[in-house]
């Protein structure tokens, strides 16, 4: 019996292609988040900024959010729902006051690193988004995953449960 191997490309090709969703659930072979498995995602530091942010107390933080290539062009497309795929992620640091500029703020000791997944499919029951926080590389605890999606729900749903605006 003579096997046709054009016949199995198609089941091959759909085996080891990898969507930005599975990069970022893979990510760099760090530990997963508690729940949703996610990671973070390889190169992320190099990723657009999509905007800055500072939180007021209690936390008192600077933060960044960057994200992926859909993530942008959703963001400068105004696309709502973001599409399967878009990956943002949120440095945080300690805000601190410059040392040499008093009206100034710096960035201090690092806090977390959070990362949205959209996935419709495996995160149907989270409103199509998948949560990772981290502290110092690590997963943060299963009870603090629990808090995201509850947190983007009550305050952001008409926003296709994301805070983040794209900064001009």
């Amino acid at each position: 019996m003579k096997l046709n191997y054009l016949s199995l490309l198609p089941a091959v090709l759909a085996a080891v292609t990898l969507t930005a969703t599975d990069l970022a659930l893979a990510g760099s072979g760090g530990e997963a988040s508690p729940i949703y498995g996610v990671t973070l995602p390889e190169g992320y530091r190099t990723w657009p900024l999509v905007a800055p942010a500072q939180e007021a107390a209690p936390l008192d933080e600077l933060r960044a959010v960057l994200g992926n290539d859909p993530a942008i062009k959703a963001y400068q497309d105004a696309t709502l729902p973001f599409p399967d795929g878009t990956v943002l992620v949120k440095l945080a640091w300690k805000h601190v006051q410059s040392p040499e500029f008093e009206p100034a703020s710096i960035p201090g000791t690092a806090t977390t690193v959070q990362v949205m997944v959209k996935d419709s499919k495996r995160y149907a029951a989270t409103g199509g988004w998948g949560f990772g926080r981290f502290i110092n590389g690590k997963p943060a605890d299963e009870a603090q995953h629990q808090t995201c999606f509850a947190c983007h729900q009550a305050r952001v749903q008409n926003h296709d449960f994301v805070f983040t605006r794209f900064a001009p």
